[in-house]
């Protein structure tokens, strides 16, 4: 299958040993929301980011999984004067930092803890990444418009290439969803289904 974006299916992902995959929020608190996010599933996003870390792990690259939370005496939540008030911490589940159990977390695996939308302020993924010698990031989660494009702009800023996997990755709504997938990421980096990177990663 050729890439979109033109030449062979390798040229995506030349090199899953420099990859990383990013995946941001895969949590109780967000992904087992009900209703759940939209157009894919909690359960489909998961299933599909797993089947992308599978497919990276056997080629030789990493794998991150992020959760966002403020520590437990919320003094670093962030609580700026807004329209749509946050989630206060008392609305918030025991369960809500903790990735939901359909998660296929390997002993390999990063697993780090934000305390706000994006992933690389404030924590140590970029010097993970950088110290690992990864230059191209496959991003996906739940919220597309939230704490995947937070963290994809902090990504292109920092010069990563990056790969994000559309169906692997989902919104509040189908509109906010689309809107970000046609309109911004096309513009940072390539925007792939499940089927074409992780074909793109056994080629």
């Amino acid at each position: 299958m050729s890439d979109p974006a033109g030449g062979d299916r390798t040229s995506l992902i030349p090199d899953p040993g420099h990859t990383a995959l990013v995946v941001i929020d895969l949590q109780h608190g967000i992904a087992g929301r009900v209703p759940g996010p939209e157009p894919h599933s909690g359960l489909d996003v998961i299933a599909r980011a797993n089947s992308v870390a599978k497919a990276l792990r056997a080629a030789g690259g990493m794998v991150v999984w992020l959760r966002v939370t403020p520590s437990p005496d919320g003094v670093d939540a962030l609580k700026p004067p807004s329209d749509a008030p946050a989630v206060t911490p008392a609305d918030r589940p025991a369960n809500w930092a903790e990735l939901m159990p359909e998660v296929d977390r390997q002993p390999e695996d990063f697993v780090i803890t934000k305390r706000q939308w994006g992933a690389f302020y404030g924590t140590e993924l970029d010097l993970q990444l950088r110290r690992r010698g990864v230059h191209t990031i496959i991003l996906c989660g739940i919220t597309t418009n939230i704490g995947v494009e937070s963290t994809a702009r902090d990504a292109y800023e920092r010069g990563y290439a990056q790969v994000f996997v559309e169906d692997a990755t989902s919104a509040r709504t189908k509109e906010e969803h689309d809107f970000v997938m046609r309109t911004t990421f096309p513009r940072i980096g390539r925007v792939r289904s499940t089927a074409q990177v992780v074909e793109a990663l056994t080629a």
